[in-house]
């Protein structure tokens, strides 16, 4: 009576050109360069769409991730605001 066997599967990921990927990427806070982890679940990221002189959405965005720890000490308002008043100035 052995061990019933064992298979390991190796699980990866591969992107549209065939190549082997990464399965989690971490992402930073964009306003504290801190890493967010995946068990952050405060963590958000927040996409604000590009419109150009008429008011009309170009299909660009920015993308901005702020970490729980900033939410959760009731800062998240004022960090969004930062991030997007520089990225208007650069």
């Amino acid at each position: 009576q052995g061990r019933p066997e064992t298979t390991q599967f190796l699980t990866t990921m591969e992107n549209n050109a065939g190549q082997k990927v990464d399965l989690y990427v971490p992402r930073k806070c964009s306003y504290t360069n801190r890493l967010i982890e995946a068990q952050d679940n405060g963590s958000v990221q927040i996409n604000v769409g590009h419109v150009n002189a008429e008011g009309v959405y170009t299909g660009q965005y920015s993308a901005f991730a702020l970490c729980g720890f900033i939410r959760a000490e009731g800062k998240g308002d004022q960090a969004f605001a930062d991030l997007w008043t520089a990225k208007c100035r650069a």
